[in-house]
Formats: C-alpha cells, sequence, structure tokens
C-alpha cells in the first residue's frame, strides 16, 4: 500500500507539528498579535476553529488503498522545517492547500516550491473560490500542482494552461469539513427549521426571507443569521429537522454559477434536509436536488422557498436517513480529498500503461 503523510498549510499554525498537537493548542491560541483591530478578534477565531477543523478532517482520512501516516500541520514559519526535512524514500508526502490560503504565501512559493518539490513533495490544492482569477499566488502554485480541485466553471483558459498535464483536476465545489458520521442520528429532531446564515450577516435580501418565514412558520422557525456560529457548535444542531441555507457572496459571478456555501453538506452529515437557495444564474447543486439530496429553491422566490421548506418538514426518518448516510459517505472534504489522491496515481498508472501502445502505432 502506498504511505502518505498529509502536511497541511493552515494560515493559523506556524511550525512544522503534528495535527493532533497543534488542535490541542488551537484553543489557547492567541489570535490578538495577528489582527489589525480587537473588532476582528472574533472573526479570526471562527476562522482559526473552521481551518483547525480541515486539519482535523485531512489527519482523519481513510481509503483502502492508502496507508495514511501520522498527519502534520505547518504555518509559514514551518515550511522553512518541512524544505529541510529528510523525507523516507517509501513515504509519499502531499502538501495540501484549501481556499485562498496561498495568497498568504504569495511572492514566495515561486522560491519555496522549486525546493519542496526536489525533495518529493507532493502538492495538492482544494480551491473552493475563484483562486484564478482573485490570487496572484495562482500564478505561482499551479505549475507545482499534482491535484487541483476547483470550483470554477471554468477555469480561464490561460489559468488552465499553466498547469501541469499529469495534475489532476476535479470541478467539485466545497463539501463538509468534518470527520463522517461524527454527529449521531436522530430519529427525532425537533419539528423546526433553522436558518443559517454567514459573516454576510443580514442583508435586505436575507431580512426579507426571515421576515417572511417567520410569519410562515412562527415559533417553528429560528435563525442564525449572523456568523456567530462556532465550528464547535455543529452538532449541537442535528436537533433541527430542517436546514435552510441561504445562496453565498459569489454566487452572481459567471464563473461560480455552479458554486455554493458548505452549509448545506454538513448540514446532511447532521441527518438535516437541507434547504438551499440556487445561485442566480443557475445549476447549482443540480446533482443533488436531482437526487432529492436537498430541497432547492428558486433565487430569491418566497413561494418556491416555502414549498421547499413544507417539502422537507414532512420528510421522513428513512428519507432524513438515506440523506445522513448519503453525505457522510460522499461529501465530506477528507473524503473527497483521499478519492483524489488515490484517483491521481491511478491516472498516472493508465498514463504509463498505455504510452507503449501509442509508441508501437507510432
Amino acid at each position: 500500500m502506498r504511505k502518505i503523510r498529509i502536511i497541511h498549510f493552515s494560515p493559523w499554525a506556524d511550525r512544522l507539528e503534528d495535527v493532533d498537537t497543534f488542535l490541542r493548542r488551537l484553543p489557547g491560541l492567541d489570535l490578538s498579535r495577528r489582527v489589525t483591530s480587537q473588532d476582528l478578534l472574533a472573526m479570526a477565531r471562527l476562522d482559526a476553529d473552521w481551518h483547525g477543523e480541515n486539519s482535523r478532517a485531512f489527519a482523519a482520512m481513510q481509503h483502502p488503498e492508502i496507508d495514511f501516516l501520522t498527519a502534520r500541520v505547518t504555518g509559514p514559519g514551518g515550511l522553512i522545517e518541512l524544505a529541510q526535512a529528510e523525507r523516507p524514500g517509501d513515504e509519499e508526502w502531499w502538501l495540501i492547500f484549501e481556499g485562498q490560503t496561498p495568497q498568504k504565501l504569495a511572492g514566495v512559493l515561486k522560491k519555496l516550491l522549486p525546493i519542496l518539490a526536489h525533495l518529493g513533495v507532493r502538492f495538492a490544492w482544494y480551491a473552493f473560490d475563484e483562486v484564478s482569477r482573485t490570487t496572484t499566488a495562482y500564478q505561482e502554485l499551479a505549475p507545482f500542482l499534482q491535484i487541483l480541485i476547483h470550483d470554477e466553471a471554468p477555469i480561464e483558459v490561460a489559468a488552465k494552461a499553466i498547469l501541469p498535464k499529469a495534475c489532476l483536476t476535479i470541478h467539485r465545489s466545497w463539501v463538509a469539513n468534518l470527520i463522517p458520521f461524527t454527529s449521531p442520528f436522530l430519529e427525532k429532531p425537533e419539528d423546526k427549521i433553522v436558518f443559517l446564515g454567514s459573516k454576510l450577516g443580514l442583508t435586505d435580501h436575507r431580512k426579507r426571507q426571515i421576515d417572511f418565514l417567520k410569519r410562515a412558520y412562527g415559533q417553528r422557525f429560528v435563525a442564525i443569521h449572523d456568523h456567530s456560529l462556532p465550528v464547535g457548535e455543529r452538532n449541537g444542531l442535528n436537533r433541527f429537522k430542517v436546514s435552510l441555507c441561504p445562496e453565498g457572496r459569489k454566487f452572481l459571478t459567471p464563473a461560480m454559477s455552479r458554486t455554493h456555501t458548505d452549509r448545506p453538506f454538513w448540514s446532511g452529515c447532521l441527518g438535516m434536509i437541507p434547504v438551499s437557495e440556487n445561485s442566480q444564474p443557475g445549476h447549482r447543486l443540480d446533482d443533488l436536488a436531482a437526487s432529492q439530496l436537498i430541497q432547492r429553491y428558486a433565487h430569491g422566490n418566497l413561494d418556491a422557498l416555502k414549498a421547499s421548506c413544507d417539502r422537507a418538514l414532512a420528510a421522513s426518518t428513512e428519507d432524513r436517513r438515506r440523506i445522513y448516510d448519503h453525505f457522510n459517505r460522499h461529501e465530506t472534504v477528507g473524503t473527497v480529498m483521499a478519492e483524489a489522491l488515490y484517483a491521481w496515481e491511478r491516472s498516472l498508472t493508465d498514463s504509463v500503461s498505455r504510452a507503449p501502445a501509442v509508441a508501437a502505432k507510432a
């Protein structure tokens, strides 16, 4: 079996260390020196904990064909340690980036990556935003990537051209950053809808929906309309039957017309029925909607919103369990990355196996 050691780059980490060690330190980290004002401290805490869950999920990856060794995490400071480390010949080391975090290293990557690549380190990027359009780091990182999981439809032609030919590219949006089946399935949750907002807060668009749902459902509707939900409190939401996930900040741009937040995904993992607003250009979450794994309503359509919520509230225990099983088995970040790591090796094997036939024909 392949022996793979994951090294997750986290902007909130510092030195190179085992993920478990970092996660034990994370709750006590002094984040005040990392923000420009005390007003941002609460948001920094939420962000640090969210990225910590990514580290936890990557460290818990499993695959029947891969032996995952103890995972590590590094911040900018630990990359020098990584460049000086000795990699055993039977181990694959994968440095995993996610989101827009490589931008923290803009200007440094072009000097650092050749050194790490010479040591045999491989690179994967789970980019759930418009990174080829919005980060200068893309130009530095892309030529070294073995795996790019992206959320742009399409990637810019020029941006795609600088990826290595052997880079495995997968168009997939962000999913749940939690370990599968960590939240128990509740047979009898409260017959209520919880509205899960984001850092956009109470915009006019969301206030209109919230006011409408308060009138329609009264005390059966609970609204969390700011970004105040710590990741440690997510599991407690499984007491609700339905999760309403409004559309996110990027959905109106052409490249992101098929994207979404991660909320429908960890909602499904908790055993709730996800109800998701479709992006204005459409086509977001098509496959999940067609399989009745989410309920979806058209952008800003209040009648369609209520119809979706009604269907979700009427769902049976068997419906919820099917959704719970699907999201935990297929829609978590560790599962997606583990499958990508396996698929990358298989793509190389297939490429090599085809080469003699091509040469013979020539």
